[in-house]
Formats: structure tokens, C-alpha cells, sequence
């Protein structure tokens, strides 16, 4: 049985150094690249779509498609870095949701700055202070984030890619117990998440809400008998261990980030559009708009409402379609709602999220 261990280990190493060779072939040729695209951008989210996907299609296994996305969303980040440092504004501080979103659409090899407020993180890659923006827009059981949805009417900024993350919810302190628990800090939202494996397991043990889940493991790191709910990522950056995963009521809770950037992303073969739109104020006039997607083939995935704070009970429409506005049919579906409709702002097109 030694034997057959040092031989296996033997043939790893050697698979190792091919598997560094390659690896810095391609980082070469991805500097090359940088090279001959002059002043391009060098995040170009259709294309990196496009590898994730492909390598995603490839994969016998044994290893899972998620564990060779991340592994190729570092490679992909290192390689890029070589083409030009990258810097992304998120929803801070560290430790949260926006962070880890970051992190799984680009990778460790960025400049992160966490920014205090949405606003904020709009105003970051709107001034060059940074030059993408990762926001939150929506929770699958909370609903639309409106500070974000009121920003996207303004801003100058392009949504050039979307980032869809599980909301994994632990528990977290610094001693390994249960026990010891007397108090459970989160923000709002994971507190509610989490109320009925809370009211089960820590029943009478007081919920205290703060600002956001970095804030609840930064105090709890510092109380005995408290503990913190939030993302595993928490929980490395304030020391703690984790005494309990995944205690969200609802498993398949998801939340939507978008990437905002200067430029327009190009069609990957899979991707989503994203504008807004009003109505006239008559009967009938939103199933008119809605109809000239239908009546081009395109597929609607999202509608949203939100009040135009005119006082005359106004409203924007926010509207989610599949493809890409250069192709054909989506092309002549938005042609169409512009002439129907009395504003529309086209936010972008770009790749659906792998997930």
C-alpha cells in the first residue's frame, strides 16, 4: 500500500509542475492580449462567461462544476491582473454578502474598497474612484433593493454583468458552544432568515439587530456569551468558529448583484437586458408595452414597479428580458417600446450569471 501512495503522489507532482506551466502559458498569453488591446478593458465579462461555461460543459469530473468555476474565476482573475490591477467598489464593510459577491465574479486579485451605503459605492465608479461597482438589487425572498433600483435612473454607469449568490447563513462566536450563546447579533434581514431555526434551537435567547453581519461577528468577537449570524466569510475575518451552517429557514434563498461599469458588455451567446420604462396613464397602456416583447419572441423575466414620486401616482417599470440588445429580435422588440412608451432607459446587456 506505500508503494501505490508514493506512486500516486509521484504522478502529482508531476501533474503539478505541467498543470504550473500551463498555467503560466496562459497568463503569458493573457498579457499578450493586454498588449494588443492597448487601451481596452481588461475585465470582459461576456468573454470570461463564456470561458466559465465552457469549462463548465467539459467537466467529466470527479471534481464539481462549482469547484472548477472558482478555481478558474482565480486563474481568470490572476491572468487579468497582469493585463491591468482592477478596483471594485461593494457595499461594506468587510466581511458581508456584497464582499463574497465580489469576490465569486472577480476573483482574489482585485483592489476591493468597501464603500458605507449604496450611494456610495455608485458614487465610487461614477468619480473613477473606482472602476466597477458590485450592488445589491435583489433578494428572491425579500424582494427588489429600491435605493439600488432609484440609482440606476441617474447613474452614467453601464450594468455589465450580474452575480447571483446563495445567502448562507451561520452561526458564529467565540467560544465553540451553543450553550454559552445569551445573545445573537445580525443584520435585520438574517435575523428574520433565520427566525425559525433561531426560535428551535436558541429559544428565549435575545436577538439583537445590527447595521449588517460584519458589524454582529466584529461585537460578538468582543462579548462573552454573544454570537453572530452571517456569511463564513465573517467569521474568518473576526476570528470565530462556526457552531452551526446553513440555518436559513429557506435553503434556496438567493441574492442578485449587478456590476455597474463605464462600458457596455458584448453578447456571450447567454445573456439578460435591463431597462426602465413608464406608461401612459390610460387602460391597458402596460399590457401594450409588455406585448411588444411577446410580439418579437423575447422572454420577459422580471417586472418590478416603483413609484415616480410625482405626486400623480406615476410609476417606473423595471424590466428584465433575456438576449442581448444587439441581437436581432430584442433589437426590434426595444425599437418598438421606444416608440410606445414615454421614457425608456436601456441599464445594459449582459451575461446571465453562472451559477
Amino acid at each position: 500500500m506505500a508503494d501505490d501512495i508514493a506512486q500516486h503522489r509521484a504522478a502529482i507532482d508531476a501533474l503539478d509542475e505541467k498543470i504550473a506551466a500551463l498555467l503560466n502559458e496562459r497568463a503569458g498569453r493573457a498579457a499578450a492580449i493586454g498588449k494588443l488591446k492597448a487601451n481596452g478593458a481588461a475585465y470582459r465579462p461576456e468573454r470570461e462567461a463564456e470561458v466559465l461555461r465552457r469549462i463548465a460543459l467539459a467537466n467529466r469530473g470527479p471534481l464539481a462544476n462549482d469547484a472548477l468555476v472558482r478555481l478558474f474565476t482565480e486563474i481568470i482573475s490572476a491572468c487579468r491582473a497582469l493585463e491591468q490591477p482592477l478596483s471594485v467598489a461593494y457595499l461594506g464593510p468587510q466581511g458581508t454578502f456584497s464582499e463574497m459577491a465580489l469576490g465569486k465574479q472577480f476573483g482574489a486579485n482585485v483592489e476591493a474598497q468597501p464603500c458605507a451605503s449604496i450611494d456610495d459605492v455608485f458614487r465610487a465608479a461614477e468619480t473613477g474612484a473606482a472602476q466597477y461597482a458590485v450592488v445589491p438589487v435583489e433578494n428572491s425572498s425579500d424582494g427588489a433593493i429600491g435605493r439600488t433600483l432609484d440609482l440606476l435612473l441617474t447613474t452614467p454607469l453601464k450594468i455589465c454583468a450580474e452575480v447571483v449568490l446563495r445567502v448562507q447563513q451561520n452561526l458564529m462566536a467565540k467560544r465553540a458552544s451553543m450553550k454559552a450563546v445569551r445573545k445573537v447579533y445580525s443584520h435585520p434581514q438574517s435575523l428574520a432568515q433565520c427566525h425559525g431555526w433561531l426560535s428551535q434551537n436558541l429559544p428565549g435567547v435575545q436577538r439583537i439587530p445590527l447595521a449588517s453581519n460584519a458589524d454582529a461577528a466584529r461585537v460578538a468577537a468582543k462579548e462573552a456569551g454573544a454570537a453572530a449570524i452571517g456569511p463564513e466569510i465573517a467569521a474568518a475575518r473576526y476570528g470565530l468558529k462556526l457552531l452551526a451552517r446553513s440555518i436559513e429557514d429557506d435553503p434556496k434563498n438567493r441574492t442578485r448583484f449587478l456590476v455597474l461599469g463605464s462600458h457596455d458588455a458584448g453578447s456571450s451567446g447567454k445573456d439578460r437586458t435591463s431597462l426602465v420604462m413608464t406608461a401612459h396613464n390610460k387602460p391597458g397602456s402596460l399590457h401594450e408595452l409588455i406585448a411588444s416583447f411577446a410580439a418579437h419572441g423575447v422572454s420577459m423575466t422580471r417586472l418590478e414597479s416603483r413609484p415616480a414620486r410625482t405626486g400623480q401616482w406615476e410609476y417606473y417599470f423595471y424590466v428584465d428580458i433575456e438576449g442581448h440588445q444587439q441581437d436581432v429580435k430584442v433589437a426590434k422588440a426595444l425599437a418598438e417600446l421606444r416608440d410606445k412608451a414615454p421614457f425608456v432607459k436601456i441599464f445594459g446587456s449582459y451575461p446571465a450569471a453562472v451559477l
